[in-house]
């Protein structure tokens, strides 16, 4: 069996060397590559990789010119794995490679992607507090009981990996993608350690961002093969409120002799109704292309300027 990692860094020249000797410590008798992506580092992080990987030909890199993501360097990391079974892991050294085993023994059980769970998180307060929030809403929101959806260190089989398509601040949802797909998530606690190296690369914007798109997921995994049942929903519920407050005036006007052309009311009764068939309208356009694959446009800006060891197949 094959292992694949990814790993993407941002500015961690400190770290990487550690990280790789200890990814191959523990593979064991597996055959592996390790895939580092320099998201846009302004240190030595890339000099390192590729230090690494002229030593090591089981070794890629890929550098991007600038920071786009987390998400974005896994969706390009997994577009190049050839592994049974992909791991993911952040750059830091607070995910423990030791714990690679004990991934492989949770897949063995069936599971297609098996995710982490730092029992005890040896971070500040100030990011223990906000991602005890964030799981708590998205195990809520998803009916998918895990403890820490925004663990790095995840294993996933390589039929999800094919499938995943993540962007944004998507990765951190990706058990709730793999299971709105139909395959088999599971979560094992594992050993975390302090940051030794640099400093933490995220500030209190991804939470917002992270919000966005816990909106985007929802709506892609729950309404995505029938978009008509949100938008037509909501549609003809406006729509009904609008027509029932319509009438209403209509019977006070002939019953009562109540003038319309001052009353608030009848204008909101024709914005309902509008907005409610405009509602309507988008449900039906989503419907015609519910069956079309989402494609990744890439940015003329996004050119990766290294790209080392992979090649043409």
């Amino acid at each position: 069996m094959k292992l694949s990692f990814v790993i993407p860094a941002l500015n961690e020249e400190e770290s990487i060397n550690q990280l790789y000797q200890e990814i191959i410590d523990n593979c064991g008798q597996h055959d592996y590559e390790i895939i580092f992506i320099d998201d846009g580092s302004t240190d030595k992080t890339f000099s390192v990789m590729r230090f690494i990987s002229e030593k090591d030909k089981q070794v890629k890199v890929i550098k991007f010119r600038k920071n786009f993501g987390k998400a974005y360097a896994l969706h390009t990391g997994f577009e190049r794995v050839t592994g049974d079974i992909i791991f993911t892991m952040d750059a830091d050294l607070q995910d423990n490679p030791v714990e690679i085993s004990n991934f492989l023994d949770k897949m063995t059980e069936g599971y297609d992607l098996v995710t982490g769970w730092k029992v005890k998180r040896r971070d500040p307060i100030s990011k223990r507090l906000p991602s005890k929030l964030f799981n708590w809403v998205t195990s809520r929101t998803f009916k998918l009981k895990l403890n820490d959806y925004n663990c790095g260190f995840k294993a996933y089989s390589k039929a999800l990996v094919k499938e995943l398509d993540i962007y944004g601040e998507m990765h951190r949802y990706v058990p709730a993608l793999a299971d709105a797909k139909g395959f088999k998530v599971g979560q094992i606690p594992v050993h975390h350690r302090a940051r030794e190296f640099g400093k933490s690369k995220y500030g209190i914007e991804r939470y917002l961002r992270g919000f966005l798109d816990l909106l985007t997921v929802k709506l892609i995994t729950k309404f995505n093969r029938s978009p008509l049942y949100l938008f037509g929903g909501i549609g003809s519920i406006l729509t009904i409120l609008g027509t029932i407050l319509g009438l209403y005036l209509t019977i006070m006007k002939y019953a009562m002799g109540m003038p319309l052309y001052n009353r608030p009311a009848l204008f909101l009764s024709i914005l309902l109704i509008l907005v409610g068939i405009q509602f309507f309208s988008i449900g039906l356009l989503g419907e015609l292309i519910v069956n079309q694959t989402r494609k990744h446009t890439k940015d003329n800006a996004i050119s990766i300027e290294e790209d080392l060891n992979f090649e043409n197949k």
